[in-house]
Protein backbone atom coordinates (compact mmCIF):
# COMPACT_ATOMS: atom_id res chain seq x y z
CA UNK A 1 0.00 0.00 0.00
CA UNK A 2 2.81 2.43 0.87
CA UNK A 3 4.57 1.73 -2.43
CA UNK A 4 1.34 2.40 -4.33
CA UNK A 5 0.86 5.70 -2.52
CA UNK A 6 4.48 6.67 -3.14
CA UNK A 7 4.16 5.84 -6.83
CA UNK A 8 0.90 7.79 -7.09
CA UNK A 9 2.49 10.79 -5.36
CA UNK A 10 5.50 10.61 -7.68
CA UNK A 11 3.31 10.46 -10.77
CA UNK A 12 1.19 13.35 -9.54
CA UNK A 13 4.30 15.39 -8.82
CA UNK A 14 5.65 14.57 -12.27
CA UNK A 15 2.39 15.53 -13.92
CA UNK A 16 2.39 18.88 -12.15
CA UNK A 17 5.87 19.89 -13.27
CA UNK A 18 6.79 21.45 -16.58
CA UNK A 19 9.12 19.71 -18.97
CA UNK A 20 12.17 22.00 -18.54
CA UNK A 21 14.36 20.18 -21.00
CA UNK A 22 12.71 16.85 -20.25
CA UNK A 23 13.89 16.88 -16.64
CA UNK A 24 11.84 14.85 -14.21
CA UNK A 25 11.46 17.15 -11.20
CA UNK A 26 9.88 16.23 -7.88
CA UNK A 27 8.63 18.73 -5.34
CA UNK A 28 10.67 18.55 -2.13
CA UNK A 29 10.51 20.36 1.21
CA UNK A 30 14.22 21.17 1.34
CA UNK A 31 17.45 21.09 -0.67
CA UNK A 32 21.14 21.15 0.30
CA UNK A 33 21.26 24.79 -0.88
CA UNK A 34 18.53 26.18 1.39
CA UNK A 35 20.85 27.71 4.02
CA UNK A 36 23.13 29.29 1.40
CA UNK A 37 20.17 30.79 -0.43
CA UNK A 38 18.64 32.55 2.59
CA UNK A 39 19.81 35.95 1.26
CA UNK A 40 17.96 35.53 -2.03
CA UNK A 41 14.83 33.77 -0.76
CA UNK A 42 12.82 37.06 -0.97
CA UNK A 43 13.76 37.26 -4.66
CA UNK A 44 12.57 33.71 -5.30
CA UNK A 45 9.29 34.14 -3.47
CA UNK A 46 8.36 37.61 -4.76
CA UNK A 47 5.13 37.69 -6.74
CA UNK A 48 4.84 38.70 -10.39
CA UNK A 49 4.29 42.40 -10.89
CA UNK A 50 3.62 42.84 -14.59
CA UNK A 51 1.70 41.24 -17.41
CA UNK A 52 3.25 38.14 -18.95
CA UNK A 53 2.34 39.54 -22.37
CA UNK A 54 5.04 42.19 -21.92
CA UNK A 55 7.93 39.74 -21.56
CA UNK A 56 9.24 38.96 -25.01
CA UNK A 57 12.17 36.80 -26.03
CA UNK A 58 13.86 39.92 -27.39
CA UNK A 59 13.56 41.65 -24.03
CA UNK A 60 14.91 38.59 -22.22
CA UNK A 61 17.84 38.47 -24.65
CA UNK A 62 18.60 42.13 -23.88
CA UNK A 63 18.61 41.39 -20.15
CA UNK A 64 20.85 38.38 -20.73
CA UNK A 65 23.29 40.45 -22.76
CA UNK A 66 23.46 43.06 -20.01
CA UNK A 67 24.16 40.38 -17.39
CA UNK A 68 26.64 38.58 -19.65
CA UNK A 69 28.63 41.81 -19.87
CA UNK A 70 29.23 41.79 -16.10
CA UNK A 71 32.72 40.37 -15.43
CA UNK A 72 32.74 36.90 -13.90
CA UNK A 73 33.89 36.51 -10.32
CA UNK A 74 33.05 33.59 -8.04
CA UNK A 75 31.76 34.17 -4.52
CA UNK A 76 30.62 31.50 -2.08
CA UNK A 77 27.82 33.80 -0.91
CA UNK A 78 24.71 34.21 -3.04
CA UNK A 79 24.55 37.85 -4.14
CA UNK A 80 21.32 39.78 -4.39
CA UNK A 81 20.34 41.12 -7.81
CA UNK A 82 21.32 44.65 -6.70
CA UNK A 83 24.77 43.39 -5.70
CA UNK A 84 25.10 41.50 -9.00
CA UNK A 85 24.34 44.63 -11.01
CA UNK A 86 26.52 46.95 -8.90
CA UNK A 87 29.44 46.77 -11.30
CA UNK A 88 31.45 44.29 -9.22
CA UNK A 89 32.19 40.87 -10.70
CA UNK A 90 29.36 38.34 -10.38
CA UNK A 91 29.19 34.57 -10.74
CA UNK A 92 26.60 32.29 -12.33
CA UNK A 93 24.45 32.30 -9.19
CA UNK A 94 24.29 36.08 -9.06
CA UNK A 95 23.56 36.47 -12.77
CA UNK A 96 20.87 33.77 -12.77
CA UNK A 97 19.14 35.24 -9.70
CA UNK A 98 19.24 38.73 -11.22
CA UNK A 99 17.65 37.43 -14.43
CA UNK A 100 15.04 35.45 -12.47
CA UNK A 101 14.10 38.59 -10.52
CA UNK A 102 13.90 40.74 -13.66
CA UNK A 103 11.67 38.22 -15.40
CA UNK A 104 9.32 37.77 -12.45
CA UNK A 105 9.13 41.53 -11.82
CA UNK A 106 8.03 41.99 -15.42
CA UNK A 107 5.35 39.30 -15.29
CA UNK A 108 7.08 36.24 -16.72
CA UNK A 109 5.52 32.97 -15.62
CA UNK A 110 6.81 29.39 -15.64
CA UNK A 111 10.31 30.55 -14.65
CA UNK A 112 12.67 28.50 -12.49
CA UNK A 113 16.09 29.09 -11.03
CA UNK A 114 18.08 25.90 -11.65
CA UNK A 115 21.21 24.47 -10.08
CA UNK A 116 22.81 21.63 -11.97
CA UNK A 117 25.59 20.58 -14.29
CA UNK A 118 26.27 22.63 -17.40
CA UNK A 119 27.71 19.57 -19.12
CA UNK A 120 27.69 15.91 -18.17
CA UNK A 121 31.43 16.12 -17.43
CA UNK A 122 31.22 19.28 -15.29
CA UNK A 123 32.79 18.90 -11.87
CA UNK A 124 31.24 22.08 -10.46
CA UNK A 125 27.59 22.96 -10.27
CA UNK A 126 26.21 25.85 -12.30
CA UNK A 127 23.13 28.08 -12.05
CA UNK A 128 20.82 29.22 -14.84
CA UNK A 129 17.16 30.02 -15.47
CA UNK A 130 14.66 27.75 -17.22
CA UNK A 131 11.62 29.33 -18.88
CA UNK A 132 8.58 27.55 -20.31
CA UNK A 133 6.66 29.48 -22.97
CA UNK A 134 4.02 28.66 -25.54
CA UNK A 135 6.81 28.49 -28.12
CA UNK A 136 8.94 26.04 -26.12
CA UNK A 137 11.35 25.59 -23.23
CA UNK A 138 14.33 27.91 -22.97
CA UNK A 139 17.65 27.72 -21.15
CA UNK A 140 18.69 31.20 -20.02
CA UNK A 141 22.36 31.26 -19.02
CA UNK A 142 23.69 34.82 -18.79
CA UNK A 143 27.08 33.55 -17.58
CA UNK A 144 27.94 31.92 -20.91
CA UNK A 145 25.28 33.06 -23.40
CA UNK A 146 24.09 36.40 -24.71
CA UNK A 147 20.73 35.00 -25.81
CA UNK A 148 18.21 32.35 -24.84
CA UNK A 149 18.67 28.82 -26.17
CA UNK A 150 15.83 26.44 -26.89
CA UNK A 151 16.18 23.49 -24.54
CA UNK A 152 15.98 21.03 -27.45
CA UNK A 153 19.06 22.70 -28.98
CA UNK A 154 21.36 22.20 -25.98
CA UNK A 155 20.96 18.41 -25.92
CA UNK A 156 20.28 16.04 -23.06
CA UNK A 157 23.92 15.92 -21.92
CA UNK A 158 24.01 19.66 -21.24
CA UNK A 159 22.21 21.74 -18.64
CA UNK A 160 21.28 18.81 -16.42
CA UNK A 161 19.29 20.07 -13.43
CA UNK A 162 19.87 18.84 -9.90
CA UNK A 163 17.60 21.30 -8.07
CA UNK A 164 15.15 23.98 -9.17
CA UNK A 165 13.26 26.78 -7.44
CA UNK A 166 10.09 28.56 -8.48
CA UNK A 167 8.53 30.90 -5.97
CA UNK A 168 8.32 29.06 -2.67
CA UNK A 169 8.47 25.65 -4.39
CA UNK A 170 11.61 23.55 -4.43
CA UNK A 171 12.34 20.67 -6.77
CA UNK A 172 14.85 17.86 -6.99
CA UNK A 173 15.68 16.14 -10.26
CA UNK A 174 14.89 12.44 -10.44
CA UNK A 175 18.52 11.71 -11.36
CA UNK A 176 19.54 13.20 -8.00
CA UNK A 177 17.13 10.93 -6.16
CA UNK A 178 18.49 7.86 -7.94
CA UNK A 179 22.10 8.92 -7.30
CA UNK A 180 21.46 9.25 -3.57
CA UNK A 181 19.81 5.81 -3.16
Amino acid sequence: MKKTLLLAAALLSFASTNSFADALLFTVSSTPYDNQMARIRPVLTASNHGSSNRVSLGTVNQWMGDLRAIPYGFTAMWKTPAEAQSGAPADCKAKAVALYEKMKANGATNVRLVIGRRTSSSRQTHAWVAWETETGSFILDPTFNYTACKAVQVGKRNYQPLYAYAGSKKFRAASTLVAQN
